[in-house]
């Protein structure tokens, strides 16, 4: 299966149709005057669903179990067409348009079964994914902003040229995911006089978003917390406190982390771990979501 533990968990939605078509209106009789011998057609078909949902990653190999959250199957009967209508919802790292797609399936072959021995024409037609919302893609449009963004490493080692930085470029690169260019990336040492003072000239120079990769640990030089919240205009806690929540997940030192997250003025400074795991997981938890700022800060400066 698909490797989904790098995704967060985000309410997912999806709607299948399916189509069942009978040959002639004695058989659309039958079902609203429930005389099909086998039973009650809509009762039986939907029981039928609502199992296939539940059972989905059994019979398709590379589908995750997941929690069904909530799941309906409806039908409208237009013609000679019984069209089915199956939602399914879950609160989950990966979407449910399969589970409705499988639901819709069985609720017309039910269908069918039952109808086989009344009607021997009967066909099923147009099983499709109608709506899917949910997961990441719901949140691109949050995303693409033209921010002047900057990337700082806080390392006395890096600095020095005694180890290589690697989180900085990966940190670009999930800025890239997410249509954003890097105008400014530099290491400085773990300096609390100076950490304050770069982030004071990037607000100055216009920045709009500023990412402090490093010094969030408990070391003595771990100061890149201590320097920027008194700088903070407007300090937005639920960041790391996701961020956080995100990386316990995986490991239970990320408690261990003093991050910090805030606006100064309008410019979006976030702090994150200097390890590559651990700003790695904290890019993939805040990006696109956090971005959503952007378009709340400058929204409420038009009104």
């Amino acid at each position: 299966m698909v490797d989904i533990t790098h995704k967060t968990n985000s309410l997912r939605q999806a709607t299948a149709t399916a189509i069942v078509k009978v040959s002639h209106q004695d058989t659309i009789r039958a079902i609203t005057e429930k005389t099909v011998p086998k039973g009650d057609v809509f009762e039986f078909s939907r029981a039928a669903g609502l199992l296939a949902i539940k059972k989905t990653s059994d019979v398709i190999p590379d589908c995750h179990p997941l929690p069904i959250e909530y799941s309906s199957i409806r039908y409208e009967v237009s013609g000679l067409d019984i069209v089915i209508t199956v939602e399914v919802h879950t609160i989950y790292k990966t979407g449910v348009e399969v589970e409705a797609m499988h639901g819709a399936s069985i609720t017309a072959l039910t269908i069918y079964d039952m109808l086989k021995p009344i009607d021997k024409g009967i066909e099923i037609s147009t099983i499709r994914l109608a709506t899917k919302k949910g997961g990441k893609t719901d949140f691109r449009a949050s995303s693409g902003h033209s921010l002047k963004t900057g990337v700082i490493i806080c390392s006395d080692s890096v600095t020095a040229g005694r180890a290589k930085d690697t989180s900085g470029p990966a940190i670009i690169e999930k800025l890239k995911a997410v249509h954003i260019d890097t105008a400014l990336y530099e290491t400085i040492p773990d300096d609390f006089a100076l950490i304050q003072a770069r982030a004071r000239q990037l607000s100055e120079d216009g920045f709009r978003l500023a990412i402090f990769c490093g010094g969030t640990g408990l070391s003595k030089r771990d100061v890149t917390p201590d320097a920027i919240k008194p700088l903070l205009t407007k300090e937005i806690s639920g960041i790391m406190e996701s961020a956080r929540s995100f990386g316990q997940q995986r490991t239970p030192f990320a408690m261990l982390s003093r991050g910090v997250a805030g606006l100064i003025n309008d410019m979006l400074v976030i702090t994150i771990p200097g390890s590559l795991k651990a700003s790695e997981e904290y890019m993939t938890a805040l990006f696109p979501y956090v971005l959503h700022i952007f378009q709340v800060i400058d929204g409420a400066r038009h009104e």
